[in-house]
C-alpha cells in the first residue's frame, strides 16, 4: 500500500491537466441575475488545513415553469457523494445524463465495471485507486427509469472528432503548449508558498487527505481559457457534447416533463449555462455537494511517518 501511494504521486499532476484540458468557457452573466459559479468545481478551506472539493448544482428556471438543475459531476469522488446524489435524482422527472457509448448499449446496473478503451476513463479509474475514492459510473444508477441518454454516441463522437481531427492526445498538447505559452499567474512569494505546501505533504498528520488538499486547490482554480476550449468553433468532448444534451432538453420538454436535471461533468456546465440563458432560462440559485471531505485526521500518518514506518518492517524483514 505505502509504494502504491509513492509511486502514484507523479499521477497526481497528471490529472490536474488532463482535467483542466476539459474545461470550457465560462458564460457571461448579467448583472441583475443570480451569479452562476465560475468554475462550477470549488475548494473550500476549514480554516484548519483541510476542507472539501465541492461540485455545483445550479437551478434555471424559464417563463413557462420548466425547472432545469445543472448538477456537475467530478468522476471521481466519495462513494456518500455519489449516494447523495442517487438520492437526489429520484425527486426529478428526467434525469438527462453524459456518456459516450456505442448506439445500442444498454447501461449496466450500479457495480458493474464496463470495459473501455477510452484513455480518459480508464485514467480516471487509475485516480480511483490512487486517491482511494470511488468512481461514478461504479456507484450512480444509470438503469433507474428517469434517466435519458443525452449525449452523442460513440460512433457520433469518433466520426466528429475524425472530421475535426481532434483526439485525446491532441488535447493534451494543446494544454501543455498553453501551460508553457501562458504559464499560471504566480504572486512574489509563490514559490515559497509550494515549497511550505510540499512540507506539509510531508509532514503533517493524515497523508491520505494532505495530497488530496493540494490536488482540490487545484481543481478549484483551474484555467477558464485553457487548451482553446474557449474558441469560436469549440470542441468536439465539450461543445457537440453539449448541443446534444440541449437538444434532449428540448425533446424532454416537448413530452410535458417540467423538472429536469442535466448530470454532467463539472467542465461542461460554462459552456451548458450560456446555452440555457440563449433559450430563455434565468438562473435562480445554486447549492453545493460535498465530493471531497478533506478535514484533517490527526490520528492519520504522515508521509514522513509512513516512510520511516516502512523502512523500520524492510529492515525487520530482511533480519529475519
Amino acid at each position: 500500500m505505502m509504494y502504491r501511494k509513492r509511486i502514484a504521486l507523479p499521477a497526481f499532476l497528471a490529472s490536474l491537466i488532463i482535467v483542466s484540458a476539459l474545461r470550457a468557457d465560462p458564460a457571461t452573466q448579467p448583472s441583475t441575475q443570480p451569479a452562476i459559479p465560475d468554475p462550477f468545481m470549488r475548494f473550500v478551506d476549514d480554516g484548519h488545513g483541510g476542507g472539501s472539493l465541492q461540485t455545483a448544482d445550479v437551478t434555471f428556471r424559464n417563463s413557462a415553469g420548466v425547472t432545469v438543475h445543472l448538477i456537475a459531476a467530478i468522476h471521481i469522488a466519495e462513494k456518500s457523494y455519489y449516494d447523495s446524489l442517487n438520492a437526489d435524482f429520484k425527486n426529478f422527472d428526467a434525469v438527462l445524463y453524459e456518456m459516450v457509448k456505442p448506439h445500442d448499449m444498454a447501461m449496466p446496473p450500479p457495480g458493474t465495471t464496463v470495459p473501455s478503451d477510452n484513455p480518459i476513463s480508464e485514467f480516471q479509474r487509475f485516480l480511483k485507486d490512487s486517491l482511494e475514492l470511488d468512481f461514478q459510473l461504479d456507484d450512480i444508477d444509470y438503469t433507474a427509469p428517469n434517466f435519458v441518454h443525452a449525449d452523442l454516441d460513440k460512433e457520433t463522437f469518433e466520426k466528429l472528432q475524425e472530421q475535426r481531427g481532434e483526439s485525446f492526445e491532441s488535447l493534451m498538447l494543446q494544454q501543455l503548449m498553453h501551460a508553457m505559452s501562458e504559464p499560471p499567474k504566480a504572486g512574489p512569494n509563490a514559490d515559497e508558498q509550494s515549497l511550505e505546501d510540499m512540507v506539509k505533504v510531508l509532514t503533517r498528520p493524515d497523508m491520505e487527505r494532505q495530497i488530496k488538499v493540494v490536488i482540490a486547490k487545484q481543481l478549484g482554480q483551474m484555467d477558464d481559457s485553457a487548451m482553446g476550449l474557449d474558441g469560436p468553433g469549440g470542441t468536439v468532448i465539450v461543445t457537440e457534447r453539449n448541443k446534444a444534451a440541449l437538444a434532449t432538453l428540448d425533446e424532454t420538454i416537448k413530452t410535458g416533463k417540467k423538472n429536469i436535471a442535466i448530470f454532467y461533468g463539472a467542465a461542461h456546465m460554462p459552456d451548458m449555462s450560456k446555452r440555457l440563458m440563449d433559450e430563455g432560462f434565468v438562473p435562480v440559485s445554486t447549492n453545493w455537494n460535498m465530493a471531497w471531505n478533506l478535514t484533517i485526521r490527526p490520528d492519520q500518518p504522515s508521509a514522513m511517518e509512513t516512510l520511516i514506518n516502512g523502512i523500520f518492517d524492510a529492515v525487520k524483514k530482511d533480519n529475519n
